[in-house]
């Protein structure tokens, strides 16, 4: 056994004494004691699958500036693949580790000579866009650096939590231009761009996506006066107009440039209104200062990371350890200006006077450890979350199950804002309107869709009338025994039954005979099965990464499968069994140990179960080969 092995001898949480919601006193009570941003790589999971970007944000920031090198395909959600040789410039906000693609707002690229107006995606020679190699591409936390070889331009890019920082650095030519493109990426609704005066440009876009209607606005500032502006209608250059409207509006500034001279680019986003994001701009970026922006975010960083302090381990087991704490903080977003305002789920303007609003609640994928983990690193902010859910249930109609930019995605399954909640309230984090939040919780679990209607009715959700049946059944349980707990504490015994009795539904799709969870349909079990099958009864599983999905009753499982003995060969079994599926083919199933599938959320629970039937030695060598193995 190797000793470098062991990261994690030590750890210490340094968990907020009370809970406030001023951030600056909440940030006094971290000592910073050691730079821990060296260990922080955000070029890990720019390849493969990972769906992160190298781009800049500050913690839980608004913006996230990020050079984007792709622009369709799953491998493209986050707008940059390490495996591109090619930018097409750098928009303001992307999205990390998520299976879908969304925004790449407000795309600014710096070029040198002639102008072009199209991003040269067909034909790199033809566009906007430019060659880069890693080897001149750097990034840190709060920073990243690129040089653009096709114009000899170096890139260097930071914010603040709502303004995007550029500084491009051009040579010596009477052609430095800086493209803005208000196209890029999703289907545009609506956009519109003005030129306010040599210094400063504004505009909007409101775009359709995985947030079918998304609206933000942005005030770019520049260091100094541009020559001369021009802006294109639908890719043809208008003479003489200083502002314009529709679904493809671009625009470009000019200046003549000395050798080695530094054009700097402060760009303010806002979700509200173009005054909004003025507002922001000004308030936390007024001066022209890069590098003290660049220091801050660090800082900023260097005082999350510092919520928790390892010992022990090697330097790249650090890496990966504190590259995932940075990954873990950069959702979910802020989505409130300076002011207090905010676009809620019924896409109007509200004002929080007491909380920050947020956005991107990837719940299904959340509730099972990241929210967990904020309850101990982020006290003030899951505050914030659940005021947000609060918000959402009472100008949305309901809580967020997927949302994003003001939008319910419905994507994925279940109504997991809910053991969020309770998972809070029970270590004691209540600053909220607790009566209202166990409204809305209940609200969600009595609705008739996605099957619940025929969970309700049946006990169960039949695979005649709902896809994905098992999984759903699985998952509303789950989160209705997180209701029964809630409702136990707040001392609601009517309640308590009936969702401790819905808690138990999982038992009722659990095939005796072959010792699985399995889909029902038409009052039989569903035929022909194969645990190994990837079909429409499961979300993005199979029968074996599903049918440990019963983490709020353990015991209750392993008396099911007839104890310990059963149950501890049965975890053997998925570890050892063979790793092919079959049926339709799962990007989302990867790093598989037998049937146990690492790449997804579903199994993540399941190398800890050994301990609940007395053989935790096997969850410690199932745990050391995952984090060795997979990490």
């Amino acid at each position: 056994m190797k000793n470098s092995g062991f990261i994690l001898l030590v750890i210490i949480i340094f968990a907020n004494a009370c809970i406030s919601h001023n951030e600056k006193e909440l940030k006094n009570e971290i000592t910073i004691r050691e730079d821990l941003t060296v260990f922080v790589d955000p070029f890990i999971g720019t390849g493969g699958h990972g769906h992160t970007y190298p781009g800049v944000s500050m913690p839980f920031g608004m913006v996230q500036l990020s050079p984007d090198t792709r622009l369709t395909g799953w491998d493209g959600c986050s707008g940059y693949h390490f495996s591109d040789s090619i930018i097409y410039g750098f928009s303001h906000t992307h999205l990390s580790g998520t299976g879908c693609s969304d925004y790449g707002d407000i795309l600014l690229m710096p070029t040198t000579g002639k102008i072009y107006l199209k991003n040269g995606q067909k034909n790199p020679g033809t566009g906007y866009c430019s060659h880069f190699s890693h080897k001149n591409e750097t990034a840190s936390t709060g920073y990243y650096s690129v040089f653009l070889d096709d114009y000899n331009v170096k890139v260097e890019l930071t914010s603040s939590k709502r303004v995007g920082f550029h500084k491009y650095t051009f040579p010596q030519t009477d052609s430095a231009n800086i493209i803005i493109d208000l196209k890029h990426r999703d289907k545009v609704i609506e956009s519109g761009i003005a030129i306010v005066n040599d210094t400063e440009i504004e505009g909007f876009r409101r775009s359709e996506g995985w947030a079918k209607n998304q609206h933000i606005y942005f005030v770019a500032r520049f260091s100094r006066a541009f020559n001369s502006f021009g802006i294109a209608i639908n890719d043809t250059l208008k003479k003489e107009i200083n502002k314009a409207t529709g679904k493809n509006i671009k625009a470009y500034v000019n200046f003549s440039t000395d050798n080695k001279e530094d054009i700097l680019v402060k760009v303010g986003i806002s979700a509200v209104s173009i005054e909004g994001a003025r507002k922001n701009l000004k308030a936390e970026i007024p001066g022209w200062d890069f590098e003290s922006v660049r220091d801050k975010a660090k800082n900023e960083w260097n005082h999350e990371l510092n919520k928790i302090i390892v010992k022990g381990g090697t330097e790249t087991q650090k890496t990966i350890f504190y590259t995932s704490l940075y990954h873990s903080f950069l959702n979910p977003n802020l989505f409130m200006d300076f002011d207090g305002k905010y676009r809620s789920r019924d896409l109007k303007i509200h004002n929080a006077y007491d909380f920050d609003y947020y956005t991107v609640f990837s719940l299904w994928d959340t509730f099972r450890a990241t929210h967990p983990l904020f309850t101990i690193t982020q006290t003030h902010k899951t505050i914030d979350f659940i005021k947000t859910f609060i918000a959402q249930y009472e100008q949305g109609g309901t809580l967020p199950v997927w949302e994003l930019a003001a939008n319910e995605t419905g994507c994925m399954i279940g109504y997991h804002s809910i053991p969020v909640i309770v998972d809070a309230y029970i270590k004691g984090i209540r600053n909220y309107n607790v009566e209202k939040a166990f409204k809305a919780m209940k609200y969600s679990a009595e609705l008739d869709h996605l099957g619940l209607k025929y969970y309700k009715e049946s006990g169960y959700i039949s695979a005649s009338y709902e896809p994905e049946s098992v999984s759903k059944t699985l998952e509303y349980a789950y989160d209705d025994r997180c209701i029964a707990q809630m409702a136990k504490e707040l001392g609601k015994d009517e309640d308590y039954r009936k969702y401790i009795q819905r808690a138990q539904y999982y038992k009722n799709i659990y095939d005796e005979k072959y010792g699985f969870m399995r889909a029902k349909m038409n009052e039989k079990w569903f035929e022909p099965f194969n645990p190994k099958e990837v079909n429409f009864n499961y979300t993005e599983a199979n029968s074996w990464q599903y049918s440990f999905f019963v983490p709020h009753d353990v015991q209750g499982f392993i008396n099911l499968l007839g104890g310990n003995k059963n149950f501890i060969n049965k975890l053997d079994e998925l570890f050892a069994t063979g790793s092919e599926t079959t049926g339709r083919q799962q990007v989302d199933i990867t790093g598989l140990i037998g049937q146990y599938a690492h790449g997804n959320e579903p199994s993540h629970h399941i190398a800890y179960l050994y301990d609940y039937a007395g053989q935790a030695w096997k969850t410690q060598k199932i745990v050391r080969e995952i984090m060795e193995e997979l990490p």
